[in-house]
């Protein structure tokens, strides 16, 4: 009985080390919040927001529709750094360079900014970083 209960107990104590160790090695899933508003906006008028990593590597990417002349979209990115030598613990430091922001009218450009992420973007908590100042975009109209 005693045999039974210490197998059990050293069985519950390695899959807890396990799970705990594949929880810290897991790295976290920020988000990039942008609010704006488009100035002179068409009935059919979109933002598209693209990340862009160092070397000009393209990254996550999403699109909302403007209401009322606003926009306000979270784009997630996961913070885990690739490494050319996977046995070396994970770094969880990745960041983009720039963020991309483009009007769309009827599916063509009308406006594009390019934002410096370091600059022109802070930390909002723990997990999420949103612009230091609107962003306005310029419709065709």
């Amino acid at each position: 009985m005693v045999m039974a209960a210490t197998n059990t107990f050293i069985r519950i104590l390695g899959t807890c080390v396990v799970l705990s160790v594949f929880a810290w090695a897991q790295c976290p899933v920020d988000a990039v919040i942008l609010k704006g508003r488009v100035e002179g906006q068409n009935a059919h008028s979109k933002v598209r927001v693209q990340l862009v990593y160092p070397k000009e590597r393209p990254g996550e990417s999403g699109e909302v529709t403007v209401e009322d002349g606003e926009f306000q979209i979270p784009i997630e990115f996961v913070t885990m750094q690739s490494s050319i030598f996977t046995n070396l613990p994970r770094r969880c430091g990745r960041k983009p360079k720039t963020v991309v922001i483009t009007l769309l009218e009827n599916d063509q450009n009308a406006d594009e900014v390019s934002l410096d992420f370091a600059k022109n973007f802070k930390m909002a908590d723990a997990s999420a970083y949103t612009l230091r100042t609107q962003v306005v975009l310029h419709g065709a109209h």
